[in-house]
């Protein structure tokens, strides 16, 4: 507690130092080292990332709903990519890959845990900044700098990367494979290297702020399960993103240098390459070891998130903390040891097969106790249905109809039928995807207020969640059905099948749902940048919230208390708590901050 002090201490002296500086428009909005401003730029950044994304994705359903047809959008958009407004094949493969690169990294990586692990980690722990408001500058100029290597590769003579968002070998090792291989895949390479750089000078940054500058009386118990998320999120970052690097290094070395790390008995059009020795299922492996931890490093965050707004809105303590603790611990183990279930069809050893089927099914057990904490904390609640508790229920409900086909598709037996169907797509974009951006929208709509000072607009709000909610549902759903029929991912058209025709009117079905849901983003962006500066003005607790942030007066300055920081004297969940009498610990108020101190008699509750 006394290297806490002392932590609090330097804290404080910077912060006075740092008042004697005037800030220039560059070093507040550009330049920024306070992490309010920083989770604001990854923020936006991540929002424009996804409009690009989703973008993407409206023009290749357009093709799979109506193949072959012309469209004048193609002729506008994709160029030569596109002759006479007809999409090839290869353009179409660019568009998956860099749609699915987009959203996992730049979306929900960024969005998620840049954006609220800088906003609300030192708030929430009663710290003036990051450790390092420096190292959190870098960070996000890095994350920027890869967006703009990323968007860049799409301006490429030779076309952006075309090997679909796992990149694997050969196509991805050898330049000449197909146009995307080239140039635009190089960039892919370095543009994930340095978002690897940046996510990991993020991660260190979150873990060594919760570890050290927490404030007096902020043990790891009275933590909130927002700031357990974020924290064990950054601790799988480190352990996993460097194997990425590591697979994105050696594919360089293959690619320019002549090594032959993923490459063996390779022929182009009747040419013998020099390759050999060198294994494609090694990359899976590297990769996976990234890609399934990868997963939760997207999910966790949301979920911590979800839990902070469903306590808050039900004005009920979250039910079974220390479970809740336990099952993000569990799920960060058992994340990093399950990444062979995406690789069942690869000519995996049968029993290795059925090690990896045991661990991906032991990982549903703490998302389950998840999944029944936030039911069990809703039943008999006093809900405020909000935007952002709807979006919160909506994770709960995608979460579960997403998670419950993983069930299918973690054991090795019955993946085989369904393996590069679009039964896989709908399973990791509702368990992933949507849940994870129902997580960014719900916080987004919370902690608003703290970020900007104003309040959205809650009619839009509640326009966004439902007509959102039933279109996600209306893209993903019908794609269980025609994955288990047998439709292939990543083909451009099924026109050459005459077994797929039935499914056609299906993925018009689809196309429709997606382009209204996209269509829809379009209100939460207007609700989101008009509502910066008509807004209707913030109180400082509009929630009526328990935890640290809103204790911050809500015009923002540098160090986020005035003056001293509080101490905190119990956990963040103390609603509706009532004494012996039966009386709420504070008349008249249905919720007791965490800088109240216990009052004489008082139990401290940490269930």
């Amino acid at each position: 507690m006394s290297a806490i002090a002392t932590n609090v201490a330097a804290h404080d002296h910077h912060d006075d130092h740092g008042h004697h500086h005037k800030q220039t428009f560059i070093t507040k909005y550009i330049f920024s080292q306070d992490h309010k401003m920083i989770a604001k730029q990854y923020l936006i950044t991540g929002l424009i990332m996804g409009i690009i994304g989703i973008a993407m994705s409206i023009l290749f359903r357009i093709q799979l709903a109506w193949p072959e047809q012309s469209f004048w959008i193609f002729d506008v958009l994709l160029g030569k990519w596109a002759p006479d407004g007809v999409m090839s094949p290869s353009i179409y493969l660019a568009l998956v890959t860099i749609h699915g690169t987009i959203m996992v990294f730049f979306v929900l990586t960024a969005g998620l845990s840049g954006t609220f692990s800088n906003l609300l980690i030192p708030l929430q722990i009663g710290a003036r900044d990051m450790a390092s408001g420096f190292l959190n500058m870098v960070s996000y100029w890095l994350f920027f700098l890869s967006c703009v290597i990323m968007l860049s590769s799409l301006f490429v003579e030779s076309g952006p990367a075309m090997a679909g968002w796992t990149i694997y070998p050969p196509l991805s090792a050898l330049p000449q494979a197909i146009s995307g291989s080239g140039t635009g895949m190089t960039l892919w390479l370095v543009a994930m290297a340095v978002f690897i750089a940046s996510s990991l000078l993020g991660s260190l940054n979150y873990i060594v702020t919760v570890l050290n500058l927490r404030t007096k009386g902020m043990s790891m118990t009275r933590l909130p399960l927002t700031i357990w998320a974020f924290f064990v999120t950054a601790i799988i970052g480190v352990v996993s993103f460097p194997v990425l690097l590591s697979a994105a290094l050696l594919l360089i070395m293959d690619r320019s240098f002549g090594t032959s790390f993923f490459l063996s008995d390779i022929f182009i059009e009747g040419e013998v390459l020099a390759h050999q020795g060198g294994s494609p299922v090694l990359f899976e492996h590297l990769f996976w070891f990234l890609g399934h931890p990868e997963v939760y490093i997207v999910i966790l965050p949301a979920l911590g998130i979800t839990s902070e707004i469903i306590a808050t809105n039900s004005r009920k303590p979250i039910f079974g903390y220390r479970a809740m603790v336990a099952s993000i611990l569990a799920i960060a183990f058992l994340s990093t040891i399950v990444w062979g279930h995406h690789m069942f069809v690869s000519g995996m050893n049968p029993f290795l097969g059925s090690v990896f089927t045991f661990t991906t099914l032991l990982i549903a057990i703490p998302s389950a106790v998840k999944a029944f904490n936030y039911i069990t904390t809703l039943w008999k609640g006093n809900l405020q249905m909000n935007p952002g508790m709807l979006f919160s229920i909506g994770l709960v409900s995608t979460f579960i109809t997403g998670g419950l086909t993983g069930i299918i598709l973690g054991d090795s037996t019955l993946d085989i039928n369904v393996h590069d169907t679009y039964f896989v797509v709908a399973h990791f974009h509702l368990v992933m995807g949507i849940s994870a951006l129902y997580g960014l929208f719900a916080g987004v709509y919370h902690w608003y207020p703290k970020m900007f000072g104003r309040m959205m607009n809650k009619n839009m709000g509640y326009i966004h969640f439902w007509v959102t909610a039933v279109g996600a549902y209306g893209v993903f759903f019908p794609m269980h059905f025609i994955g288990m029929a047998g439709l292939p991912r990543r083909y451009y058209t099924n026109t050459a099948f005459p077994y797929f025709d039935d499914l056609a009117d299906v993925n018009v079905i689809i196309t429709v749902s997606a382009i209204i849901t996209a269509l829809v983003q379009l209100v939460f962006i207007y609700n989101f940048f008009s509502s910066m500066f008509f807004g209707k003005k913030a109180v400082q607790n509009p929630w009526r919230s328990n935890t640290l942030e809103w204790t911050t007066p809500v015009e923002h300055i540098h160090g986020n208390w005035p003056g001293a920081i509080p101490s905190v004297y119990r956990w963040a969940y103390d609603y509706s708590k009532t004494n012996e009498d039966g009386n709420y610990v504070i008349a008249g108020q249905d919720f007791v901050p965490q800088t109240v101190p216990l009052q004489k008699d008082e139990e401290e509750l940490n269930h």
